[in-house]
């Protein structure tokens, strides 16, 4: 029998994908990247599956220490990639990271509304949306960004790399221990919290480098 991961799969990534032709170029850059994060997380949906049953589906543990580093290191390889061989613009790299990140929690949640179909609430919606949504949204942004400043420093690369990896995995583990224990309401709210200073700071950076661009242009 066909996995129900690869029905929601194709059914979301065909829709979406046939809008492509339809788009702007930048805005194409960002489906694409939506879709390469839905592309990941299904890849990540297997290993899932593979590395629970080595582990006598110890669900804490895999989710705690596991999970995580796949994910996060999948997820980087794609950004890796468009900032060294592509464009190491900051504002194209964070658009197209948290794209990537809305795109893999897209599919997670599809596949775990699938797989708790009888247990799920409009609580249960908005806890999904705000949780994972923003988790991997800032996770890959925080790679994105991390990578436009030591991508070119050969000395930093990869250290620096290392250390945004070490950085993201650390923090979606923490959101993941929370929200499985009785802190859960603290696991919910860490995103959150994380989201709006986030937020606040690249918008910050994003008007200074639009300003920097203006003034050489002019130049």
């Amino acid at each position: 029998m066909v996995s129900l991961s690869y029905i929601a799969f194709l059914c979301i990534f065909i829709a979406l994908g046939l809008m492509l032709p339809l788009m702007a170029r930048r805005t194409r850059q960002v489906m694409i990247f939506m879709l390469t994060g839905m592309f990941c997380c299904l890849v990540i949906s297997e290993l899932n599956s593979i590395v629970l049953n080595k582990l006598g589906n110890n669900v804490l543990y895999v989710t705690t220490s596991v999970t995580p580093v796949m994910e996060e290191i999948i997820k980087s390889l794609p950004i890796l990639y468009f900032a060294l061989v592509i464009s190491d613009d900051r504002r194209t790299l964070i658009r197209n990271s948290y794209a990537l990140g809305v795109g893999f929690a897209l599919l997670e949640n599809v596949i775990v509304l699938m797989q708790n179909i009888n247990n799920v609430s409009i609580l249960w919606a908005l806890i999904r949306g705000f949780g994972a949504g923003l988790v991997h949204g800032l996770c890959t942004v925080m790679v994105g960004y991390g990578i436009s400043y030591v991508h070119k420093q050969k000395k930093l690369f990869r250290t620096g790399t290392y250390a945004l990896l070490t950085s993201a995995i650390i923090y979606h583990s923490i959101y993941n221990l929370l929200v499985q224990f009785h802190l859960q309401l603290l696991g919910i709210l860490l995103p959150v919290m994380t989201y709006i200073p986030v937020i606040l700071f690249l918008r910050k950076q994003l008007l200074t480098d639009i300003r920097k661009t203006k003034q050489e242009e002019a130049e």
